[in-house]
């Protein structure tokens, strides 16, 4: 078992940053594979981010490449989402999720088996 709360988002402009974090507790946080997804309203949850369990991998949706970077501090408990660039289309509520089966997160949601309970990031034009 494992809980999962994020937290740093907010309304930011268009071209702005923002950097999410996902605190982490129970289960050794270093025995899951993380993965950042996220929801708009009227839409399904998607793909955006995961990492494998030590930090070494990561990849990421077409969508954020360039623009989003996955990481996470195993002696902190924490997977982060730094987010640089944003853009309207980002506006969405960000959960993490962490999966215990696979060494790297997978992109599909029902893949994971837990989720935090979502921070909301608006970007502003």
């Amino acid at each position: 078992q494992v809980q999962l709360v994020e937290s740093g988002g907010g309304l930011v402009q268009a071209g702005g940053s923002l950097r999410l974090s996902c605190a982490a507790s129970g289960r050794t946080f270093s025995s899951y594979a993380m993965g950042w997804f996220r929801q708009a309203p009227g839409k399904e949850r998607e793909f955006v981010a995961a990492i494998s369990r030590s930090g070494a991998g990561t990849y990421y949706a077409d969508s954020v490449k360039g623009r989003f970077t996955i990481s996470r501090d195993n002696a902190k408990n924490t997977v982060f989402l730094q987010m640089n660039s944003l853009k309207r289309e980002d506006t969405a509520v960000y959960y993490c999720a962490a999966d215990y089966t696979a060494s790297i997160g997978t992109i599909r949601v029902s893949g994971y088996d837990y989720w935090g309970q979502g921070t909301q990031v608006t970007v502003s034009s």
